[in-house]
């Protein structure tokens, strides 16, 4: 078991460095950027926090852009949290379907270890990948911070830890639909990482679905809400923790039952 956590993950040790290197990256350039943009923002963060929905969608309305802080929920919070659920879904949709679609399940499953052992191994690849995204982002964002001599606020590490929870999520999602496909697909699983990102803001905007926000994972980590001090939505994470265990069962069991493909 943990031969084949070892191997799966120098194989995906590659994938990991790009996204994690690639979000941190593009996330430090806004931070950095900020000092030779902030009297000019200063002058837009009225307007930008008066714009109506907009404004809701993006959390302009709790936070001003005007300071680091703001600036960081706004631009940092979306790509951060785009860059992290795409990455979990990417990792966590092809893990178990790949030995099926790469016809290396025969020569796997003759080894002398159990269905249930592999999958396990598989699923604390996953797991360990997205710990490991989560800890390069937050060390970048943290020397950003230094480099602007700005105090790092308490709020910022909850965003983080609401953000790792939330990537987790989305992977387990994964994580069960790669047990049930025998081809490698991650158009469904970068489309569900979409939709419900859509959702969540369009919740925001029409009152209608505000009272259905709690349906995307995106909502309990909402870069805007908790940076503003807001409490964790204990409902949303609970009801996120229920389909993340459940997706884990439900992979479990029917991977270790069905027949795969040679």
């Amino acid at each position: 078991m943990i031969t084949l956590f070892k191997n799966e993950f120098k194989m995906s040790l590659k994938t990991l460095l790009l996204w994690s290197f690639s979000v941190a990256a593009l996330s430090f350039l806004c931070i950095i950027m900020y000092a030779d943009m902030k009297d000019d923002i200063a002058g837009m963060a009225e307007q930008f926090s008066s714009m109506g929905a907009f404004s809701d969608a993006f959390g302009m309305n709790k936070l001003s852009i005007a300071t680091l802080v703001g600036f960081y929920a706004t631009e940092v919070g979306t790509i951060h949290a785009l860059g992290g659920a795409m990455f979990a879904a990417i990792i966590s949709c092809t893990i178990l379907s790949k030995e099926e679609d790469g016809h290396t399940g025969e020569f796997l499953f003759s080894l002398p270890v159990s269905k249930s052992k592999i999958v396990l191994s598989k699923l604390f690849l996953v797991i360990s990948q997205i710990v490991l995204f989560h800890a390069i982002c937050v060390a970048v964002y943290l020397a950003g911070f230094l480099i602007q001599k700005e105090s790092v606020p308490q709020e910022f590490y909850v965003y983080h830890i609401m953000q790792l929870v939330m990537t987790l999520q989305f992977a387990t999602m994964g994580f069960a639909f790669s047990s049930i496909t025998p081809k490698n697909k991650l158009g469904p699983g970068l489309g569900i990482v979409l939709l419900l990102y859509a959702f969540d803001m369009m919740a925001r905007i029409i009152p209608s679905l505000k009272d259905f926000i709690w349906l995307s994972p995106f909502s309990y980590a909402n870069a805007a809400d908790l940076l503003s001090g807001e409490c964790v939505p204990t409902g949303a994470l609970c009801f996120g923790i229920v389909i993340s265990a459940g997706c884990i069962f439900f992979a479990f069991h029917h991977y270790t039952h069905k027949d795969l493909l040679s």
